[in-house]
């Protein structure tokens, strides 16, 4: 059943036409008038709804039973991403969002490889959140993470909020996942660009509290140690 995101109140009863975007993906499912679909706003549950007419450039909807089920994990885990290519950024936080990630903090670092000037700052931010959004869509989730706007390493470093686990990813050095704390309610992982941390930030992230983790005697991609180590995190704290 289609599962549709909508940045809007909902109520049991409420009829409306959706928005652009989301009546442009009920037209390419070729959904008909009695068609039942999943509406959610990201506050928590999910409802009922069934399409009640179809137009070329509008669809109308009923909302009906609200669904109060939660699929969050109960692990608090925040990403804090270097910023990356496109592709490979839109990569991190789709998987990122599957896997349960709550907040999403892009961070810029000395070798990031990708450049984002501040008058494009907000249409980035914007397009990681709706890719968030489709994620969640497609996952079951009913919360969709945020992604917060990007700012210098050692800018959000000086003001980072607590958590019980700090991470750091390191290819070089660190220790192992067993050797972790056996329970952790929130943990941070943070992760570098494709060029890694300079020595300086990973001095000043230990500086911060966070501990150097090593995943094994292999290199990763930037896109991949995310849902690797979330995956890694929800199975030895959350809900896998």
């Amino acid at each position: 059943m289609p599962r549709l995101y909508l940045d809007a109140p909902l109520s049991s009863g409420l009829e409306f036409d959706l928005p652009e975007a989301c009546a442009r993906h009920v037209q390419v499912l070729r959904l008909q008038p009695g068609d039942a679909l999943t509406l959610f706003n990201g506050q928590g549950g999910e409802y009922a709804a069934s399409v009640l007419a179809m137009g070329k450039r509008h669809v109308s909807v009923q909302v009906g039973a609200f669904d109060a089920s939660e699929r969050e994990s109960p692990l608090q885990l925040t990403l804090v991403q270097a910023l990356s290519a496109t592709e490979r950024m839109d990569y991190t936080v789709q998987k990122a969002t599957e896997l349960g990630v709550q907040t999403i903090q892009i961070v810029q670092s000395a070798y990031c490889g990708y450049k984002l000037a501040a008058e494009r700052a907000e249409k980035r931010l914007q397009h990681w959140q709706a890719v968030a959004e489709s994620a969640a869509e497609q996952c079951g989730r009913t919360r969709v993470p945020r992604i917060l706007a990007p700012i210098k390493l050692e800018h959000w470093l000086a003001q980072a909020p607590a958590a019980e686990l700090k991470l750091l990813l390191s290819p070089i050095d660190g220790q192992r996942l067993d050797t972790l704390p056996a329970q952790a309610a929130s943990v941070q992982m943070l992760v570098g660009p494709e060029g890694g941390f300079s020595l300086e930030e990973e001095a000043s992230a230990k500086a911060a509290g966070f501990q150097a983790l090593l995943l094994g005697p292999r290199i990763f991609r930037t896109e991949t140690v995310a849902p690797v180590v979330a995956a890694l995190l929800q199975a030895r704290y959350g809900d896998f």
